[in-house]
């Protein structure tokens, strides 16, 4: 029942954040740099600095975690955040190009795989009496195989919809659709955002020894976080300059309803982290499904953001078979979620 409870924690996590690029569309008068930015400022500052707190015992405070014992580690944190930073960035960019159920299933596809995967080895070269490669078995490596074979599938359902479809028809669903460029972009997405996980793994010790289960991953995630925040603003404060576009924080007018959907598209994005945070919480009797959570909220994040992507009619003039092709890749995701577990 704790398996079922804990999948389904991080399933909800999973469809918040493929529904955060929602709000943004409420966003008026800002350039996406600008509101970029102070999304940002929600989705990896603010709100995983509240996640963080709830890990600290009474009696105790965040900064207790941060002393020069566990420097080396959090310094790899903060580091491997800064370079998911950047797939943060093109992650974005992606979307674009790509549209928010393409763009989302391949990059996040690649995440899903090279995360799971990433995360051990890194450990383990570091830190080889830890034996982290153990972490790796037979089980967790097919269900990432499978996972990265609904990612494909999925992908070719986004070639058949870019060769059935006009330019108009494209521009119409997604006004910058470039198929080669989208995809191109995705992958390095999808590569970096994959330091996300890495990060984790390098922060899972940061927490008390009284801190309960379901929030002991959360103060690594805001180290993850704080890290690809960095990138983030220098990249976007860059573009403010290069864009002329300062005056967008000025506009009082629309401060109201851009800072609401800002806060609400940052929500709904932490939430997949807080909900992978309280979701393990509940995997403790599996361990493979642990190891396998992230590759899980991943495929769960493909799935939800394909489901929006029909409901944007981002598939609308595709033919039945593209769209058949589609349902496929998304049933494949589905059964890779619960795959490892059934081995």
């Amino acid at each position: 029942m704790n398996i079922i409870i804990g999948l389904l924690i991080i399933a909800i996590g999973a469809f918040c954040q493929s529904s955060c690029y929602v709000p943004i569309n409420r966003i008026k008068a800002w350039s996406w740099e600008s509101y970029w930015l102070v999304q940002g400022v929600f989705a990896w500052l603010l709100l995983p600095l509240l996640g963080a707190l709830l890990a600290v015992p009474s009696g105790h405070s965040l900064t207790d975690l941060f002393t020069a014992d566990h420097m080396f580690d959090i310094n790899m944190t903060i580091l491997f955040g800064v370079l998911w930073g950047v797939g943060g960035l093109t992650f974005g960019l992606s979307m674009r190009y790509l549209g928010v159920a393409l763009g989302q299933s391949i990059s996040l596809g690649t995440c899903a795989g090279l995360g799971t995967v990433l995360g051990p080895i890194m450990l383990n070269v570091i830190y080889p009496e830890g034996h982290h490669l153990e972490k790796l078995t037979v089980s967790v490596l097919i269900g990432v195989g499978v996972t990265l074979v609904g990612i494909a599938v999925i992908g070719v359902a986004g070639s058949m919809k870019a060769a059935q479809l006009s330019d108009e028809a494209k521009r119409a669903a997604v006004k910058d659709f470039n198929f080669p460029k989208g995809i191109a972009i995705a992958l390095l997405a999808g590569c970096m955002s994959a330091c996300f996980n890495v990060g984790l793994e390098f922060g899972s010790g940061l927490h008390f020894a009284a801190t309960s289960g379901l929030f002991k991953t959360l103060p690594a995630t805001l180290l993850v976080t704080v890290g690809g925040f960095a990138t983030n603003a220098v990249y976007c404060l860059w573009q403010n300059q290069k864009n002329h576009t300062w005056s967008d924080y000025g506009k009082r007018s629309v401060w109201a309803n851009n800072i609401l959907f800002c806060l609400l598209a940052g929500a709904l994005w932490y939430s997949q982290f807080f909900g992978l945070a309280l979701g393990k919480g509940f995997l403790t009797d599996s361990p493979v499904l642990i190891t396998f959570s992230f590759c899980i909220l991943m495929a769960l994040d493909v799935v939800f953001s394909n489901v929006w992507g029909i409901l944007l009619k981002e598939w609308k003039g595709c033919g039945r078979r593209t769209i058949a092709v589609l349902v496929v890749g998304i049933a494949i995701l589905v059964v890779s979620s619960f795959l490892p577990q059934l081995l």
